[in-house]
């Protein structure tokens, strides 16, 4: 089991949501994988996963979008 290094409860696989303020605009990245604790809520996020959440933050960067909402794939 794991467990968090917050409250010591339970942390189980889910989904959350993770968004960006650039400045000029906002991204909104939806369904991103994340184990979440079963008690206090905080979420961790994997190195694989927030480096493509990188990789999606610098593209709406890069084109200037002022809203950008993507799922996470």
């Amino acid at each position: 089991m794991d467990l968090c290094a917050i409250c010591g409860g339970e942390k189980k696989k889910g989904k959350t949501t993770y968004s960006v303020e650039l400045g000029f605009g906002v991204v909104v990245i939806r369904h991103v994988p994340a184990s979440i604790c079963t008690q206090c809520g905080e979420e961790w996020i994997e190195a694989d996963v927030a480096k493509e959440l990188e990789r999606i933050v610098e593209m709406a960067r890069k084109n200037k979008l002022e809203v950008e909402v993507v799922a996470f794939k």
